[in-house]
């Protein structure tokens, strides 16, 4: 994945999990202990690591940071599509626009602002699409969410197959701007927002008023079949000021534009197909043991697993002063789909719990040794001292609804060289 936009992305940190984890504190202070007593410490690193993968049926998308446009081709995971659905509001009321007959629309666009992108820069066919159900900032919507719109596909005809370029500066007329996607729309509908902006009807007095008059748009691909390890999912920020909608007319020989802005104001989600039957990924979400020759991870539907049940074991009479969980994954440098930057980790209470909880830990994946490693210090301190369950460590892409991010993990009876490893050092007293 390539991120352009760090300071935008930074805050995905707190949606790492979705909005279903709940943090606590497990320590209790037993790890406050004189440092002298390090010198007694013992070192273990012979766990038995059972490895599995789970699907999440119910990710929360409502208003993400950023949202994700496009379809690849996976071979050990199968398809991925994603749209999203957007309100549009007003970027003023009641404009001033004169006599509509003097005005002579060139061109209709819709921009999006990147900030990054996962996958394989190839051509895509883009549509948009008029909605025909409202949203609300007050619901909540699930990848697996839909709403009506109207049948038009309002993108002009023959110009949405485009090779979009989230790396270089776009040019709009004279300037020079920040990567973005423009995407040609029907003037018809310009014409038409504004034929009712110069009616004298109050659609445009309001923003309420608008948002029920124009409801807000779906865009997505519309993209042929794509070959096994093509493709790829474009991200964008959708409350940068460049992300908009613009009417570029003429009028009275002066050359005019009519911005509706897409902001934090309106409410918008990301839909998410994953397709996996008959692929790696599938076979271990049907039989858990597959998943100790190899187990995955997948933004907005699928989390790894790490059991070590030989914490059960360990005396409650324990300091633990590091605990490095090293995990391995099958990545070469320079494929085009990267296992992201960094995991988060969570864990279970209760086995029958719904939500998981943050253990508040990240691991960065280290290029070179191809590997994510996690501090689970006080995950394990916590099972020992009996304050959790335990339940496993639960991993996933750290931006798990504002990513298209895959994971191909070793398990233990892997047939490469590196497999998952808890190095734990500690202090009995």
């Amino acid at each position: 994945m390539k991120i352009f936009r760090p300071l935008i992305l930074f805050g995905l940190i707190v949606l790492f999990f979705g909005t279903s984890c709940k943090k606590k504190n497990f320590l209790n202070g037993k790890d406050v202990i004189d440092q002298e007593q390090l010198l007694n410490g013992v070192t273990v690193d012979t766990f038995d690591i059972l490895t599995y993968t789970i699907a999440d049926d119910s990710t929360i998308t409502s208003n993400p940071v950023n949202v994700i446009l496009g379809s690849y081709n996976d071979p050990k995971f199968g398809t991925f599509e994603s749209y999203f659905y957007t309100q549009v509001r007003l970027s003023g009321l009641s404009p001033n626009l004169g006599d509509p007959s003097t005005i002579a629309i060139d061109s209709f666009v819709l921009a999006m602002n990147f900030v990054g992108f996962y996958g394989d820069l190839g051509a895509q066919t883009f549509e948009v699409f008029e909605m025909n159900e409202d949203l609300s900032l007050d619901s909540t919507y699930y990848s697996f969410t839909t709403k009506a719109v109207k049948s038009q596909n309002l993108v002009v005809s023959g110009q949405g197959n485009i090779t979009p370029d989230p790396i270089n500066n776009a040019i709009v007329g004279s300037d020079t701007v920040s990567p973005q996607l423009r995407i040609p729309l029907d003037t018809n509908l310009a014409r038409t927002l504004i034929n009712e902006a110069t009616s004298g009807n109050a659609t445009f007095t309001s923003n309420d008023v608008f948002k029920s008059y124009f409801k807000g748009i779906k865009v997505q691909t519309n993209n042929p079949p794509q070959s096994s390890g093509s493709g790829a999912i474009l991200y964008f920020d959708l409350n940068n000021p460049a992300s908009k909608i613009t009417i570029y007319f003429r009028q009275d020989g002066l050359n005019k534009t009519l911005d509706f802005f897409i902001n934090k104001e309106c409410a918008d989600f990301t839909h998410v197909d994953i397709q996996n039957a008959g692929k790696p990924i599938y076979q271990v979400l049907q039989d858990s043991t597959k998943g100790n020759n190899e187990y995955y991870a997948q933004a907005f539907k699928h989390r790894a697993v790490i059991q070590i049940p030989g914490l059960k074991n360990l005396s409650d009479k324990i300091v633990i002063h590091r605990a490095d969980l090293t995990l391995p994954v099958q990545y070469q440098t320079g494929y085009r789909f990267k296992p992201g930057y960094s995991v988060s980790a969570a864990t279970k209470l209760n086995l029958t719990d719904l939500n998981y909880t943050n253990l508040g830990v990240l691991g960065d994946f280290d290029d070179a040794k191809k590997h994510f490693k996690l501090n689970l210090k006080n995950y394990v301190q916590a099972v020992v001292n009996g304050n959790i369950q335990n339940n496993g460590v639960i991993v996933a892409p750290r931006y798990f609804i504002n990513s298209a991010e895959r994971i191909v993990f070793n398990g233990k009876n892997t047939s490469n060289k590196n497999k998952p490893k808890l190095i734990l050092t500690y202090t009995t007293y």
